[in-house]
């Protein structure tokens, strides 16, 4: 007597599931591009150390945002909390968190505009000055621009948060959102180290 043939199933998950979702595909895609165009701007800045030939010079004028690098960097740990918050379904912990991470890049965009305005009016240090003023204003105000491309985008959810249009069908968009953010950080901590401590 002939044995049955044994029938193995086997769970197989579609293909479609295992590929990685488009907005982060995106959003890495994007990270990329920056992080190459951020690196000419750091090797311009270290390549021209020391070669102004008139002043001001960084190390009279520079001083070192500590506050303001503390909130930028805080802003990272705010923003994983929201974004957990709305996972886990809690609107109004997401809202709250949201606003920290808005409010704390906000803080670091004011200090921002207080140092350049205490190096143009008071030290004399414009664009236009020196090397330094040039690749200093390039570098700072390339990665001000980017922080300024975020608080947007926060600020947008923010709005759509308070006025009941946010839910947990949007935790994917908000994740990407946070990837951005989180470059943003990771671009300041290397922006921080080649002005204010290599550059100084």
């Amino acid at each position: 007597m002939a044995a049955a043939p044994t029938t193995i199933s086997a769970t197989t998950t579609p293909w479609s599931d295992t590929l990685p979702r488009r907005g982060h595909v995106g959003i890495l895609a994007l990270i990329l591009t920056e992080t190459s165009f951020f690196s000419i701007f750091v090797v311009a800045y270290i390549f021209y150390i020391g070669k102004s030939l008139t002043g001001p010079f960084p190390r009279d004028v520079l001083s070192v945002p500590v506050v303001n690098t503390i909130c930028l960097l805080s802003s990272s740990i705010t923003i994983v909390l929201a974004v957990r918050a709305l996972r886990a379904g809690s609107i109004r912990a997401f809202a709250v968190w949201w606003f920290v991470t808005f409010a704390l890049g906000l803080e670091f965009m004011i200090g921002t505009a207080m140092e350049w305005h205490h190096l143009i009016y008071h030290d004399g240090l414009t664009i236009r000055t020196n090397l330094f003023g040039t690749t200093y204003y390039s570098l700072v105000g390339l990665h001000a621009l980017h922080v300024t491309v975020g608080l947007t985008l926060i600020l947008l959810v923010l709005v759509f948060t308070l006025t009941g249009y946010m839910n947990e069908r949007h935790v994917e968009r908000v994740d990407v959102l946070s990837w951005y953010w989180h470059f943003v950080d990771a671009v300041w901590v290397v922006v921080f180290l080649t002005v204010y401590v290599v550059g100084r």
